[in-house]
């Protein structure tokens, strides 16, 4: 990487070149981080790149604190997600789909961030396979996705069922909802793995934030962010 690349702030070294790369700016992770250390990191990147500024994990009092040193951003609370300039929605449709209401906070947040960074977005909610009806009530909606991000703790089984119902890339996110043998999340992760429906991206535990970024690629990749239908 060039010199000119990278900003030391010396807390840290801001990677002020991936837009050009990746065609979005480096994302903040706000936990572990003082509301000192993001203002610094979001006002570097907001000066040296274009597109959407990202903070994520960012608790509400921290949150504050940012905006009243940064203006023009807003807060989503529910996904923990500061964002200045979103970019509007370019055509690339995803569905997040939630099994529980436990799992709700890593869909917003998948949600939240995928819109940010110019997709379309609707969510389901409350589908999980122990209620098989209900996902299959939402089915015309699924399949009119471009991706879809299934959210699932417990044993996973959501993912499977519906990358056997749609055609587009499913992205899988397993959280830690669960009693005792889900191992907080680890179940349901290895589930997702050994999915026997083909094909489906299995992201980290509780990592909304990591499937709204799979789906932003797998955008880019088929027109940057363009295929003409929506999510239905």
């Amino acid at each position: 990487m060039a010199g000119s690349d990278v900003v030391d702030l010396g807390f840290a070294r801001v990677d002020v070149g991936r837009e050009a790369r990746q065609g979005l700016p480096e994302v903040v992770y706000g936990s572990g981080k003082t509301p000192v250390q993001i203002v610094g990191i979001v006002r570097t990147l907001l000066r040296h790149n274009d597109g959407p500024v990202l903070a994520t994990r960012v608790e509400a009092d921290a949150a504050q604190a940012v905006l009243a040193a940064v203006p023009g951003g807003s807060y989503d609370g529910g996904a923990r997600l500061l964002v200045w300039r979103p970019a509007a929605p370019a055509g690339f449709g995803v569905v997040v789909a939630a099994a529980g209401t436990t799992d709700l906070p890593v869909a917003r947040e998948a949600a939240a961030v995928a819109a940010a960074v110019g997709l379309g977005v609707s969510t389901v909610t409350d589908v999980g396979v122990a209620g098989l009806h209900r996902l299959l009530a939402e089915q015309d909606r699924l399949r009119a996705a471009d991706t879809v991000i299934v959210v699932a703790g417990m044993e996973g089984a959501l993912a499977s069922a519906i990358g056997g119902l749609v055609a587009c890339p499913v992205v899988a996110v397993p959280t830690s909802t669960g009693y005792g043998a889900g191992l907080e999340g680890v179940t349901a992760l290895l589930a997702m793995h050994a999915s026997c429906a083909a094909g489906i991206t299995v992201v980290n535990i509780d990592s909304g934030f990591g499937a709204a970024m799979a789906a932003f690629r797998l955008a880019r990749v088929v027109g940057r962010g363009t295929t003409g239908r929506g999510t239905g």
